[in-house]
């Protein structure tokens, strides 16, 4: 099994085209189609059931996967630490955050990592927290920031805080409490809410702060991602907690201290088997320690 044969298998996987896979790989589609059923005669089954009209993965393809992935990382985490042992950084950023991190500058910092260190491909996922963390588990990101409810423990990563703070309502100008310097939980409780979906850690500080208070808000609104909160909150369809850090940004809304807010941890989370070259110096860069305060 070669390093090459699994790139294009990889890559048939992800298209589910023959054609597409070898326009990525940059090789002609017979030489990446032979490629593989080579290595399909090694392994002595079918990675792929291929008609005229459509590629798919068969059950061996599927379990072959996760394996050939982490193969193919470690492999490049290994061309990695050897650049890096005579002073270059090479290899992967995939880098991971939700939208209201607000503890670093996360663009400026990949501008200025990207004229350091031009030789790395840099990645940019968003999502929300949970997913994150289980996405640098299984090795898909090498690094991710996050916002955090204080119950919350990243489980099989590295964390480390960065900072935390409280959240703010967010209401419309013209609603009745933007003239307020403070309101407490049990006035917002009566106004119908926008926010993330339940489950998810960006809801979970919200919904915990209510649950604590003895009181019941009603999610009228859910969205998958934090940006758009300001789109309902603006028209005065709905209110939100939202970061105070993060309000600064946003144009169109009224914010409002919340005696009794919710508190939010910033986090970042790197793989337990430590950080990549590349990883390293992202974080160097940002001023993040990788050993604990």
């Amino acid at each position: 099994m070669e390093l090459q044969q699994v790139r294009y298998v990889l890559a048939v996987a992800e298209t589910l085209s023959f054609t597409r896979a070898a326009e990525r790989c940059l090789v002609v589609q017979s030489a990446l189609s032979h490629q593989v059923a080579r290595l399909e005669r090694e392994l002595g089954a079918r990675l792929f059931e291929r008609t005229s009209r459509k590629v798919r993965l068969t059950a061996a393809g599927e379990a072959f996967l996760p394996a050939a992935r982490q193969c193919l990382e470690a492999a490049e985490r290994a061309a990695a630490e050897v650049a890096a042992a005579v002073g270059e950084v090479r290899g992967r950023l995939a880098v991971g955050l939700i939208s209201t991190v607000t503890a670093v500058d996360i663009p400026a910092g990949l501008r200025e990592f990207r004229g350091r260190h031009p030789q790395v491909r840099i990645g940019l996922r968003v999502g929300a927290s949970k997913d994150l963390v289980e996405q640098v588990r299984q090795g898909a990101l090498d690094v991710a920031f996050l916002g955090l409810p204080t119950t919350f423990r990243p489980e099989g990563v590295t964390a480390r805080e960065l900072a935390r703070g409280r959240l703010v309502a967010a209401v419309a100008p013209d609603h009745p409490l933007a003239s307020r310097e403070r309101v407490p939980l049990r006035e917002l409780a009566a106004e119908p809410f926008v926010d993330l979906p339940a489950g998810s850690a960006g809801r979970a500080q919200t919904d915990l702060a209510f649950a604590a208070a003895g009181l019941v808000r009603d999610v009228a609104f859910e969205v998958d991602e934090a940006s758009y909160i300001p789109h309902l909150v603006g028209p005065g369809l709905a209110v939100a907690m939202l970061p105070a850090a993060y309000v600064p940004r946003l144009t169109g809304i009224a914010v409002v201290e919340v005696t009794d807010a919710p508190t939010r941890i910033e986090t970042v989370v790197w793989p337990r088997t430590g950080p990549s070259p590349a990883t390293a110096a992202f974080l160097a860069l940002l001023g993040v320690p990788e050993d604990p305060a």
